[in-house]
């Protein structure tokens, strides 16, 4: 087995035992946190339903021009504005956070205390 995928074997492990805890509902969902090497996305899902409540991306329209020019952090900082954002405008303040079996630091560290800074609680 080689590095990269003794690596993604380990975050799938990692993700599968985060996701036995983590659960997301219509009152308290699930921000879940996911990062490429390029990109990050972030989604408000109610498990429940099964529904995406609420997205952000650097690859979504609204945020792609604004983050162009930025450094990895910083996009991740402004995506995590637009979804907090986002989901107080449609009622939800608290969610679950679900770093997806990534450690928590760099960017998803940006992502998580842009979206607490703009109001979301988790």
């Amino acid at each position: 087995m080689d590095k990269n995928s003794a690596k993604r074997q380990a975050i799938a492990t990692k993700k599968l035992r985060i996701r036995k805890k983590v659960f997301g509902t219509l009152e308290r969902p699930r921000l879940s946190v996911y990062r490429s090497e390029k990109h990050i996305y972030g989604q408000i899902v109610n498990d429940i339903d099964g529904k995406t409540l609420f997205s952000a991306s650097t690859v979504a329209k609204d945020i792609a021009v604004a983050v162009k020019d930025l450094d990895p952090t910083a996009a991740a900082k402004a995506v995590g504005e637009s979804i907090a954002l986002k989901a107080i405008a449609g009622g939800v303040t608290q969610v679950v956070f679900d770093r997806n079996g990534r450690q928590y630091g760099g960017r998803l560290q940006a992502f998580a205390e842009a979206a607490r800074a703009k109001g979301l609680q988790f």
